[in-house]
């Protein structure tokens, strides 16, 4: 009777993570529980070996696939719109006021208008960003560890209060609380990846946003240009150093041609990268809370509308287990 009794007996297989091959990760959970024949060896040794088997092909089938996501489609269904303000010349940080002096309130969340608005170029959605109100669109979705990357290229217009500048425009990432919270009362406390004529990739600080950025002091203009060799400096709120770095080169294709821009962010590092060049590797990603320092590793994506127009298209995006191999030698000083 003793090949006739039975024992249960469960193998319990929870959360296996190998990382020793570059860019995959393997998690399963796996909750097995089988009958073997007590006492028969030979038996238990070949159900073992299936069962092995088994395991290592569900857990390859888990295996996290780093497949690129669109963020747009026609409706522009997986963001939301802020807008604030015409904002004129003269414009000091305060909050606008009506020829009487009443101060006018923001024109808010998802109000209809055309400064955003879903186009069709050789068929594929582009947003167009007419600039005419300071604002943004913003993502639904928080994202954290991810690849971003977009084209865009600049039109032809440019509106009050900067008719006098070059066109600009950001993406605005780890954006977190409510739009309206910085200068220019149109955006989320957030870190910037600007956008700007001839100097794609500049750093900003938006709100109390901080940032560590390897930089020497820039000599034709006030603050800094990053520079790889440079000194570890803190930028952002309240560092004493202002909120501004200069990228490393423009590396802009000549206007009305399209321009890949790809944000790389992974943990509290992120790298700004123009037509494959990378222009800005940053880390320490933080914000301040009256005077407690806290991370800003994760949150929502905003496109700014910043008085010059512009367009997007292509925006993917895709999770990463960590900074990419060959862009690591740029935080390993």
């Amino acid at each position: 009777m003793r090949h006739r009794i039975f024992t249960d007996f469960a193998l319990v297989f929870t959360t296996y993570t190998w990382t020793a091959i570059p860019n995959i990760v393997l998690t399963s959970t796996c909750l097995t529980t089988m009958k073997y024949l007590k006492g028969d060896f030979s038996l238990k040794w070949a159900i073992g070996a299936l069962l092995s088997f088994v395991i290592l092909s569900v857990c390859t089938s888990f295996q996290r696939k780093e497949e690129w996501t669109p963020l747009f489609d026609k409706k522009l269904s997986k963001w939301e719109v802020y807008l604030s303000y015409r904002h004129q010349l003269g414009y000091k940080g305060e909050m606008p006021k009506d020829e009487n002096g009443k101060e006018i309130q923001p024109i808010g969340y998802n109000q209809p208008s055309d400064v955003f608005t879903m186009i069709q170029e050789n068929g594929e959605p582009v947003l167009k960003v007419s600039g005419e109100i300071y604002g943004c669109v913003f993502t639904k979705q928080e994202f954290e560890n991810y690849h971003l990357k977009l084209k865009v290229k600049w039109g032809s217009k440019k509106w009050v209060p900067r008719m006098e500048e070059d066109m600009d425009s950001g993406i605005l990432y780890h954006s977190q609380g409510a739009c309206g919270v910085d200068y220019w009362r149109s955006w989320m406390l957030s870190q910037e990846l600007q956008i700007i004529e001839k100097s794609i990739g500049d750093y900003w600080s938006i709100a109390s946003s901080r940032m560590d950025i390897p930089a020497q002091k820039a000599e034709s203009l006030p603050g800094y240009v990053y520079d790889p060799k440079g000194t570890l400096t803190s930028l952002g709120s309240g560092t004493g150093n202002g909120n501004f770095c200069q990228a490393k080169a423009n590396y802009e294709k000549p206007k009305g041609e399209w321009n890949e821009v790809e944000l790389i962010t992974y943990g509290d590092k992120s790298l700004h990268i123009v037509n494959g060049k990378v222009v800005m590797a940053l880390s320490n990603s933080r914000y301040m809370d009256g005077d407690v320092s806290k991370p800003l590793v994760k949150g929502k994506i905003q496109l700014q509308s910043e008085a010059a127009e512009v367009y997007f298209k292509d925006v993917q995006i895709r999770q990463i287990p960590g900074i990419p191999k060959q862009y690591a030698a740029y935080f390993n000083k």
